[in-house]
C-alpha cells in the first residue's frame, strides 16, 4: 500500500493525526501520479491545503501542466484568493488542453465576485471550443438558472437530458426543471418534473418549491401533506411554515394556519412577514387585541415596509384609533411618492377627528387615483354632500353612477340636485 493510500485510509478512520504524518511521506515518496490522484482525492474531502502542497510540487517539476494551474486557481477561489486564482488563470493559453477547464474555472470566479456579464462572456467562450461539453452545457445551465433566465437555463437542462444525463455533479435535472418551470409560472411541467425527482436528491428546495407548485395548482391537501414533510424532515427551513399556513387558509382551517405560523415564529422570529401573516389569520378568528401585537411587532422591524403600514392603518382604521392611524400616516406625507392609500386612509381619519380642512386635502388627494373606485367614491360624495360642496358632488355623482348604474339612492340623489 502506498503512503497516499494509507493516508486516504486514515483520514476514513478519522486518524488526523497519523494521517498528517504519512501525507509527509507520501509527498517524498510516492509517484507523481499517485500524488496527483491523492491531491484530488484531498480536495474533494476539503483538505484544501494539503492538495495545494501537492500541486505545488507537481508544478515545480512540471511547469507546462496547466491543469494544475487550473486546479490551483480553484483552490484559490474556495479560499477567497481570487487574485491569485486570477493569476494561475492568465497563465493557461488558448492553445492549452487546459484551456477549456480554465475559462470554466474563470466563470466560476467571476460568479463569486458578481461580475456576472464577463461569467456568460466565459461560458460562451468555453461553448465555441466544445458545443457538445457536458460540463459546460451544465455551466452554463446553471448560469441562468442563478441569472433567473429560466427559458435559456431549460434549454442546457434538456440538452444534458438528450446526452443522457439525468443528474451532473450531484444535481439532479429533472429537480432543476421543475423549478425553472415552477419560477416560469408553468406549474404543470414543473410539477410533472418535481416529482421525478429521485429519494437522494429530493433536497428542502425541491420539496419546498413542490409544495408551492401544489398549492398553484389548488391541491392544498396535497401541499399540505409535502409541506408537513418537508418540516418533519427539516425544521429549520422556515419558509415552509408560511406556506403551510397559507394552505390551511385556503381550506378556511384558520387555527391551523395560526399553528402553522406560530411555528414559523419559533425558528424566525424577525422576519416581519411572519407577522403581518399572523396578524392576517388572526383578522378571521376575531382576536383584536393579538392582531394587534403582531401587527405591532411586524412594524416595529420593518418600520419603512409600506405594505405593512398600510396593514396596520386599515386594522387602526377598523379600531377607530384614528389618532394612532394619523400618527403613524402623517409622515408618510412627506416623501416624493405617496400611495394614494395613504391620502385615503388619512382622510377618513381626520374627518373622523373632525379635522375637515384635512380630510378634504386627503380626499381630493386621493381622488386623482381612485376615479374608478365605487367605494372611494360613495365616501368623497357623502363627505363633499356633508361639506356642501354641490358643484364637486354632482360631478362625482355621475362619475359613480357610470360604475354603479343600479345604485337607485345615488341617482335619486343626483336627480334632486340637477333639479336646482
Amino acid at each position: 500500500m502506498t503512503y497516499s493510500e494509507k493516508m486516504l485510509d486514515q483520514l476514513q478512520k478519522g486518524d488526523l493525526a497519523t494521517a498528517k504524518r504519512t501525507f509527509r511521506q507520501a509527498l517524498a515518496n510516492d509517484s507523481d501520479d499517485m500524488l496527483f490522484n491523492l491531491g484530488e482525492e484531498l480536495y474533494g474531502l476539503g483538505f484544501l491545503r494539503q492538495a495545494r502542497r501537492i500541486y505545488l510540487k507537481l508544478l515545480q517539476r512540471y511547469p507546462d501542466e496547466d491543469e494544475l494551474r487550473t486546479n490551483l486557481a480553484t483552490i484559490a477561489i474556495d479560499e477567497g484568493h481570487n487574485d491569485e486564482a486570477l493569476s494561475y488563470l492568465a497563465q493557461v493559453q488558448p492553445q492549452s488542453p487546459a484551456y477549456l477547464e480554465s475559462l470554466l474555472v474563470a466563470a466560476d470566479l467571476y460568479q463569486t465576485e458578481g461580475e456576472l456579464e464577463v461569467t456568460e462572456t466565459k461560458l460562451k467562450e468555453a461553448e465555441q471550443l466544445a458545443p457538445d461539453e457536458p460540463a459546460v452545457q451544465f455551466a452554463l445551465a446553471e448560469y441562468y438558472f442563478l441569472v433567473e433566465r429560466f427559458a435559456e437555463a431549460i434549454d442546457y437542462y434538456f440538452k444534458l437530458i438528450r446526452s443522457g444525463y439525468t443528474n451532473f455533479a450531484k444535481v439532479d435535472i429533472a429537480g432543476r426543471l421543475g423549478m425553472c418551470y415552477a419560477q416560469s409560472g408553468q406549474f404543470k411541467q414543473a410539477l410533472g418534473y418535481l416529482k421525478q425527482v429521485k429519494p437522494q436528491y429530493q433536497t428542502s428546495d425541491i420539496r419546498f418549491q413542490t409544495g408551492l407548485t401544489q398549492l398553484h395548482l389548488g391541491q392544498v391537501d396535497a401541499a399540505i401533506k409535502t409541506l408537513q414533510g418537508l418540516i418533519k424532515a427539516d425544521d429549520q427551513y422556515s419558509s415552509a411554515y408560511p406556506a403551510l399556513a397559507t394552505a390551511y387558509s385556503q381550506q378556511r382551517n384558520y387555527p391551523q394556519a395560526l399553528r402553522a405560523i406560530q411555528e414559523g415564529l419559533a425558528v424566525d422570529q424577525y422576519n416581519e412577514q411572519f407577522y403581518s401573516q399572523a396578524a392576517e389569520i388572526v383578522s378571521h378568528l376575531g382576536d383584536q387585541h393579538l392582531m394587534a401585537k403582531y401587527l405591532k411587532r411586524a412594524h416595529h422591524l420593518a418600520p419603512d415596509n409600506l405594505t405593512i403600514i398600510l396593514q396596520y392603518s386599515n386594522f387602526l382604521l377598523h379600531q377607530h384609533n384614528d389618532t394612532a392611524n394619523i400618527k403613524l400616516l402623517a409622515p408618510l406625507i412627506k416623501e416624493d411618492e405617496v400611495d394614494p392609500q395613504v391620502y385615503w386612509n388619512l382622510a377618513r381619519s381626520y374627518q373622523r377627528t373632525e379635522q375637515l380642512k384635512l380630510a378634504d386635502k386627503y380626499y381630493h388627494a386621493a381622488a386623482i387615483n381612485y376615479q374608478d373606485n365605487p367605494t372611494f367614491l360613495r365616501e368623497l360624495i357623502n363627505f363633499d354632500r356633508e361639506m356642501g360642496k354641490t358643484t364637486e358632488l354632482v360631478s362625482e355623482l355621475r362619475r359613480y353612477l357610470k360604475l354603479v348604474p343600479t345604485d337607485t339612492a345615488m341617482q335619486e340623489l343626483l336627480d334632486e340636485y340637477e333639479e336646482y
